[in-house]
């Protein structure tokens, strides 16, 4: 990648990072979308197997600190691309290997490359993107990704539905199609210029500690949601591939037009009060997944779960406004790892809980909310407590 910005118009920032989350939409969506199936049915899997499974998958992100270490060697925008290199092969060859181990395995390995991309795409967003763009930038690439998701989803139906495809094909497909993207992306796009010097370190700041509690809770909530509420479908209600793709089509066709929509309500509401009505919401998505007993319903609680996950826009430009510009690679690093500080820990430990008393655990995720909630109340303060020393 030659070092300049480019003097085609499509070769901007914006267009990268579209690039680059299309190709993480296909490859992990689509491994989301076959996980529970695939895992119940090819590496007869239990709850507890697949709370391990989440566990080992959440260990990348929890060591996401180290991001900052590579970027000694790597530029960000290099990272990034052989981040999703790692994420296609992992999907790719995931159906070669349906055992509990063999998922295991390459699970962990799907997940550095994701984890990784993550981490780097957020640090990249916030330092190409100025403060009066990003919330609208951000749910544009969020509405993008659910276009891709979207594509990818319609794809897995169609071909489980009318083809009866393998898994085996599917995800290697999946991971193929990302593999070919990222090798286009590598070649049509320029080096793109940082304006402001990162920090080669690890980051901790007192200024940020809302940000930290926030992002805590946030890891431990999305887990619950994560792991749990795609299980319940299948487990309780009995939800087959073509269902569950569905459902994940559903979703997304809804955040396709929803995500810029919150971008803007951002904009003009600001974070807190878009981070009030996210929590105030998921407490009663949790209840409500404790206590279904109907498929249809228990479809609807998903449908609006992850609706509210879209308003977690508002957590990166709260940050975007709170850091210095030189911390925001380095913090990212480390808020991926506090972000998964309790993810490593409830899919494995809550996966035996499952097994007890599945309302036990989605009544801790309301909990978890609530805790947010109560947070979140302190973010307007904060802000104008930085703009005053500024």
């Amino acid at each position: 990648m030659k070092d300049h910005t480019g003097d085609k118009t499509w070769q901007s920032p914006f267009n990268f990072l579209a690039l680059a989350t299309v190709i993480m939409a296909v490859t992990f969506a689509g491994w989301m979308a076959l996980l529970n199936n695939f895992a119940i049915e090819a590496a007869n899997f239990t709850g507890a197997n697949m709370g391990m499974l989440q566990s080992l998958r959440e260990i990348p992100g929890f060591l996401a600190f180290t991001a900052v270490f590579v970027l000694l060697v790597l530029k960000e925008q290099t990272f990034a691309l052989i981040s999703l290199c790692l994420l296609s092969i992992g999907v790719a060859i995931t159906g070669f290997f349906p055992t509990i181990y063999g998922l295991y395995i390459t699970t962990v390995l799907m997940s550095i490359g994701f984890h990784y991309f993550e981490t780097i795409n957020q640090s990249l967003s916030l330092q190409w993107f100025n403060k009066e763009e990003a919330p609208l930038k951000l749910g544009k690439l969020l509405s993008i990704k659910s276009m891709a998701s979207l594509l990818t989803y319609g794809t897995i139906w169609l071909s489980v539905t009318y083809f009866a495809a393998d898994y085996k094909w599917l995800y290697f497909v999946l991971g193929g199609v990302g593999f070919v993207l990222t090798v286009a992306l590598v070649l049509a796009f320029p080096s793109f210029k940082i304006h402001s010097v990162q920090h080669k370190k690890i980051i901790l700041r007192k200024k940020y500690s809302l940000y930290y509690l926030l992002l805590f809770f946030s890891g431990a909530r999305r887990q619950i949601f994560m792991v749990f509420a795609g299980f319940l479908m299948v487990e309780k209600f009995g939800f087959d591939v073509a269902q569950i793709t569905a459902l994940y089509m559903l979703n997304h066709v809804i955040n396709i037009f929803i995500a810029p929509k919150i971008g803007q309500m951002i904009s003009k509401i600001g974070e807190q009060k878009t981070l009030t009505i996210e929590y105030s919401g998921l407490i009663l998505v949790f209840i409500g997944y404790a206590l279904v007993e109907s498929p249809l319903f228990a479809a609807g609680l998903y449908v609006i779960d992850h609706l509210f996950f879209a308003m977690a826009i508002a957590l990166k430009t709260y940050f975007q406004k709170i850091a210095q510009p030189e911390d925001i690679a380095a913090t990212a690093s480390v808020s991926f790892t506090i972000n998964h500080i309790a993810a490593v820990i409830i899919p494995a430990a809550f996966g035996l809980v499952w097994l007890y008393d599945q309302a036990l655990v989605f009544y801790f995720g309301a909990a978890l909310a609530a805790c947010s909630l109560v947070l979140s109340q302190f973010i307007t303060a904060h802000l104008q407590r930085i703009n005053s020393l500024a």
